[in-house]
C-alpha cells in the first residue's frame, strides 16, 4: 500500500521526505512531495498505485487508494488539509499536532513520532479538515431482504466476481490461501481472470491451513507456494512484525506473524495479492457467534465490522505493506458489504453452519472439504497455537508480570505472551505515554490481578 505523509506548512520538503523516509517500506516504484499555499504533502507509492504521482500533481491529493473501500487521502484545499479515511479502515491513517500547532498526518505511527508525540488515528468513515472530525459514513443495520437463498446466493457471488475482477489490473495476480473459505473464495474467483494466479500459504509443518490450502491449489490450478516454519523461526521475526505492525496486542501479534511471512514469500513473485479479511464479520463466521439470540447477530456483525480497522484489516495493510505489496480485501468492497448487511440473519448462520449462505455461493466451485471447513483462528490454522504463549510463560515470571504489566499512560498489559510483546514494542516505540491511537481485540482473554 502507498505511503502519504504531509504537514500544514509550506517549504518542509526535506521533512516530510524524512516521514516517507520512515515508512519508504509502503511505497518504492516513486516519490513525490508538492508545496502548496496549505502545506507540504508527498506520497511514496507500489508499481500498481502508480497513478498517485498524477493525482498528486492534478488534484494536490496524496492518496493510498487501491480499488473502491480502499482509501486514506489528504487534499490541499481551500488553503487547508482535507484528511479522509475509507468507511471500514482498509487504509491507515494518522495525524497529529507539531508544537507549533501544525497538523500533521502520515500512513503509519512511527512516521508521525518524530515530529509530535500527539498521535491519533482517523476513525474508519472519518474526514478531518484540522478543526472538525466529521462522520460521513456509519454501518447501520439495515432493512433485510426477502429474496428465497438460492437467489441471495447468485447474487452475492455476482457481487463477490464484481469486487474481484476489477481489482484484477494485469495477467498475473496472487492471493493469500489459508485453506479456509474466505480466501479460498477469492482465489478461485479470481483464477478465471488471470493468466497465472500464484496462491501463497504458511504454517508450521503439519499445519492444518497447509494441507488445505494445497488442496484448493490443485482443484484451481494455482502456482502455489508456501513458507513452513518453526517456533524459532516465528521469534526470530518478532521484532520486524511488531515494528511494522506497530501494537502488541497480543492476538494482533500473534495472527500477524505468519501473515508477515507469507507476505514477505508473495513479494517475490507478485506486486498484489489478494485476502479474505472481514468474510467471518459479514457472514458469521466465528463459532461464539453461534451462542447468541439470533435477534443480537446482525448487531454484534456491526460491531465487529467496525472494529476491522484494528484487528484483521491492520495485520494484513502492515504484512503486506512491510514488503512493498498491495493487498486487496475485495469482501469489503462497498456493494459487498451494503448486500451483506441486507441478507438476513438466518442464512448467515443456519442450523448451526457458520456462514452457510457464502457456502451456497461458492457451491461447486470448490473442494467439498473446504467448503464444508469450519472456521479456525488464523493463528490457529497456521499451527501457531500456543507456541508463543508457552514461550512467554516460561520467560517472563508471574513478579515481573505484576511488576510490568500497569504501562506509564495507565493501559494495563494483558497476559505474558502481551507482555513479551511490548517489550519489543518499546525498543521501536519508547516506552508508551500515549497510546490512544493503539486499538485492542475485543474480549481478548486476561490474566488475573
Amino acid at each position: 500500500m502507498s505511503a502519504i505523509a504531509g504537514i500544514a506548512r509550506p517549504g518542509e520538503k526535506t521533512l516530510v521526505s524524512q516521514m516517507l523516509d520512515a515508512i519508504g517500506h509502503r511505497g518504492r516504484a516513486g516519490r513525490e512531495i508538492l508545496d502548496t499555499e496549505a502545506g507540504t504533502v508527498g506520497v511514496a507509492w507500489t508499481p500498481s498505485q502508480a497513478g498517485a504521482a498524477d493525482l498528486l500533481r492534478n488534484s494536490l491529493t496524496a492518496a493510498d487508494e487501491a480499488g473502491d473501500g480502499h482509501l486514506a487521502s489528504v487534499q490541499a484545499t481551500g488553503g487547508k488539509l482535507l484528511l479522509t479515511r475509507d468507511p471500514l479502515g482498509v487504509a491507515p491513517l494518522y495525524y497529529g499536532r507539531t508544537e507549533d500547532g501544525s497538523l500533521c498526518f502520515a500512513s503509519e505511527v512511527k512516521a508521525l513520532l518524530p515530529v509530535t508525540s500527539d498521535a491519533n488515528e482517523l476513525p474508519p468513515g472519518h474526514r478531518y479538515d484540522g478543526k472538525t472530525l466529521e462522520s460521513y459514513f456509519r454501518l447501520q443495520t439495515l432493512p433485510e431482504i426477502s429474496d428465497p437463498p438460492q437467489q441471495v446466493a447468485r447474487q452475492l457471488r455476482a457481487r463477490l466476481e464484481t469486487s474481484v475482477r476489477k481489482r484484477i489490473s494485469g495477467k498475473v495476480v496472487g492471493s493469500w490461501l489459508s485453506g479456509g473459505l474466505d480466501s479460498s473464495t477469492l482465489a478461485a474467483l479470481a483464477r478465471p481472470h488471470v493468466r497465472t494466479l500464484h496462491t501463497f500459504a504458511a504454517g508450521i509443518r503439519g499445519a492444518p491451513d497447509l494441507d488445505h490450502a494445497r488442496e484448493v491449489a490443485e482443484f484451481i490450478k494455482s502456482d502455489h507456494h508456501e513458507a513452513v516454519v518453526d517456533l524459532e523461526e516465528m521469534l526470530a521475526a518478532l521484532p520486524r512484525v511488531i515494528f511494522h505492525l506497530e501494537s502488541f496486542d497480543a492476538l494482533l501479534v500473534r495472527s500477524s506473524i505468519t501473515n508477515y511471512l507469507v507476505a514477505q514469500l508473495a513479494s517475490d513473485y507478485v506486486s498484489d495479492v489478494f485476502s479474505g479479511e472481514a468474510g467471518d464479520e459479514l457472514f458469521a463466521g466465528y463459532a461464539y457467534l453461534k451462542g447468541l439470540d439470533p435477534s443480537k447477530l446482525q448487531e454484534e456483525l456491526i460491531d465487529i465490522t467496525g472494529r476491522l480497522h484494528n484487528t484483521a484489516l491492520q495485520r494484513v495493510d502492515r504484512s503486506a505493506s512491510a514488503h512493498g505489496t498491495v493487498a486487496h480485501t475485495a469482501f469489503t468492497d462497498p456493494e459487498v458489504v451494503q448486500y451483506a448487511f441486507t441478507i438476513p440473519a438466518q442464512f448467515k448462520l443456519r442450523d448451526g453452519i457458520e456462514k452457510w449462505i457464502l457456502r451456497r455461493a461458492m457451491d461447486g466451485s470448490l473442494p467439498r472439504r473446504v467448503l464444508n471447513r469450519t472456521k479456525a483462528k488464523f493463528w490457529e490454522g497456521a499451527g501457531v497455537g500456543d507456541l508463543l504463549a508457552t514461550r512467554a510463560e516460561e520467560s517472563i515470571t508471574d513478579d515481573d508480570f505484576r511488576r510490568e504489566r500497569t504501562l506509564p499512560d495507565g493501559l494495563l498489559i494483558n497476559t505474558k505472551e502481551e507482555l513479551m510483546y511490548y517489550r519489543i514494542f518499546a525498543e521501536h516505540f519508547g516506552e508508551a505515554k500515549n497510546l490512544v491511537w493503539m486499538g485492542r481485540t475485543k474480549g481478548a482473554p486476561k490474566e488475573a490481578e
